[in-house]
């Protein structure tokens, strides 16, 4: 055995025994069913090339993180079960995450409406017909404290999807958490804060590239100071995956979009490290096991290595590629909807065999409606069932040293890299979105898909093959077409009971301040928002001086 991989065990097995002393192993000993003893990690103990392993794969929390960013990963802990819910009101939002608090989810994501998703309240004329429909209206505090509201945010970390007024709904939350006596240092959670994915691939963009990511920067460099355990962006694939693009191209372009937020931060006047270790991604899982898995495995290798050898960061921190996933939205079929619960299960597999941190598994009729309540159960119980019953978490990435794993985590990496170099050769990820490239390839790929499915070269159950005369959608949820008018109703009375003095100074504020590039927007946002400012006119006040993006 060299002393190269011998000296990198050793450092695991210490890694290992720290992580257990806070957190003990949730079995003692781990067997399977047969009686046999589960080790915690596999190595190629009678294999020659001890220096190559070490230096492809190496060791769980060991660069370059092939195997999972920690020593133990799920013995100890299983993944974040974080089930993405938000439709109607604030009220009925809020009563959906306490049911699944209470059927055991481990911690919230918060879906918005799409008035909410490119800052306009709900009496707005552009918000007609839209209010409440693919995920919960928020115009104001009031609506962010009835969200929140019996949830302790000192113990429930919160991800929210929100990408161009994330620095709005961000202050609202610590807004609240304040209010409920929970100091900023304390809350933990995500903004998704992804908006060069919004040019690409989903388009609830508000404010042209610059701007936009100046307000990114700004967050960075609060949090850093202000809410230092809230990751402050999740550079977010699953939407360029959700548009037709390949595997690749989603690792790819994800991980290039990261780049340019961190030479942004850079350019800013950040330093590497204090920023990168708070950065987190958001990844999709498709069917094609495999592929998923050597996909996680791969990305996690290029980020790390672009971190400490493109970027020089010292903290070990800083080169984790830290994730989460959500099944394939893009997958779910309207036909035979309940094949979508096979298709979740293979899919959130991958994602904990790939060593996901935070797992959201779709419900079954998703490609209908909103999920019914018995809908979501089942999908959380999907992840449930992965975690207890499969076996599957017991042992350190099990799938490491298969000769079909990592060939394809190695051939994904070089096409992964071939991506980069060549966004790297145009100016970087923001140039390549204006010049439209990761959107035309992202296009072909899905044009290819299309045509394979419909010469059923792909086989898509129960869709162009496998198909029932009948299909029945009973019992799928519906938004009341009462709630537009009642939340418009509930706006206005927030509106005749405010200060509107103060209103129109904080946004005065956050007016003057915009128009300066060095100054940070973040403390008048959140000023304007504990005033009842709303979402739309925060971002209405940043949009008389940013101006709004068209499109490339």
């Amino acid at each position: 055995m060299s002393e190269h991989f011998s000296e990198q065990k050793k450092i695991w097995e210490q890694q290992s025994e720290k992580v257990k002393e806070r957190f003990p192993e949730r079995k003692d000993p781990f067997t399977n069913l047969s009686g046999i003893p589960i080790e915690p990690l596999y190595v190629p103990e009678n294999e020659s090339n001890f220096d190559d392993y070490a230096e492809k794969l190496g060791f769980p929390g060991q660069y370059p993180f092939t195997r999972g960013i920690q020593p133990t990963m799920y013995r100890n802990r299983f993944w974040t079960m974080r089930q993405y819910a938000g439709f109607g009101s604030a009220k009925e939002t809020n009563e959906r995450f306490r049911y699944l608090l209470d059927q055991g989810q481990t911690g919230l994501s918060v879906a918005f409406d799409l008035p909410t998703q490119i800052g306009y309240d709900s009496d707005d004329h552009m918000a007609e017909g839209e209010v409440g429909k693919v995920g919960v209206a928020i115009d104001s505090l009031e609506d962010m404290e009835i969200l929140l509201d019996q949830i302790p945010l000192d113990k429930v970390s919160t991800s929210m999807t929100i990408n161009a007024p994330a620095s709005v709904l961000l202050c609202m939350y610590i807004a609240v958490a304040e209010k409920q006596g929970v100091p900023k240092e304390k809350i933990t959670g995500t903004i998704q804060n992804d908006i060069l994915k919004e040019y690409i691939a989903r388009g609830t963009y508000i404010y042209p590239p610059k701007p936009s990511m100046r307000l990114i920067t700004n967050i960075f460099e609060y949090c850093r100071d202000n809410v230092p355990k809230f990751n402050t962006i999740s550079i977010s694939g699953y939407h360029i995956r959700e548009a037709g693009s390949t595997a690749v191209q989603e690792a790819a372009f994800t991980i290039a979009d990261g780049l340019a937020y961190v030479d942004a931060a850079l350019e800013s006047g950040l330093e590497i490290d204090e920023f990168a270790p708070r950065l987190a991604f958001f990844f999709n899982a498709h069917n094609n096991f495999f592929e998923e898995v050597a996909k996680f495995r791969a990305a996690r290798r290029v980020w790390a290595d672009l971190m400490k050898n493109k970027y020089k960061a010292q903290n070990e921190k800083s080169w984790r590629l830290r994730f989460h996933t959500q099944t394939g939205g893009s997958t779910l079929t309207a036909q035979q909807p309940d094949n979508n619960i096979v298709r979740v299960a293979l899919q959130a597999l991958s994602a904990v065999m790939g060593g996901t941190q935070s797992l959201h598994t779709n419900s079954r009729d998703e490609a209908l409606a909103l999920p019914t309540e018995e809908s979501a159960r089942i999908a959380l119980r999907t992840q449930q069932i992965i975690a207890h019953e499969s076996g599957v978490a017991d042992t350190v990435d099990p799938l490491a040293g298969s000769y079909y794993v990592e060939q394809m985590t190695d051939e994904i990496e070089k096409q992964i890299r071939e991506y980069l170099d060549k966004i790297e050769d145009m100016g970087g990820a923001v140039q390549a979105v204006e010049e439209g490239y990761m959107q035309r390839e992202i296009h072909q790929a899905a044009y290819e898909a299309q045509k394979r499915i419909e010469s059923k070269e792909d086989i898509i159950v129960g869709m162009n093959e496998f198909t029932t005369d009948e299909e029945t959608h009973a019992d799928l949820l519906k938004v009341d077409e009462k709630l537009e008018q009642e939340q418009i109703e509930r706006l206005g009375e927030i509106r005749a009971n405010r200060d509107q003095q103060l209103v129109d100074k904080r946004l005065q504020d956050l007016k003057e301040t915009a128009k300066n590039p060095d100054e940070n927007l973040m403390p008048h946002i959140l000023a304007s928002v504990k005033a009842y400012a709303t979402v739309g006119e925060i971002c209405h006040t940043m949009r008389d001086v940013f101006g709004e993006y068209t499109g490339a």
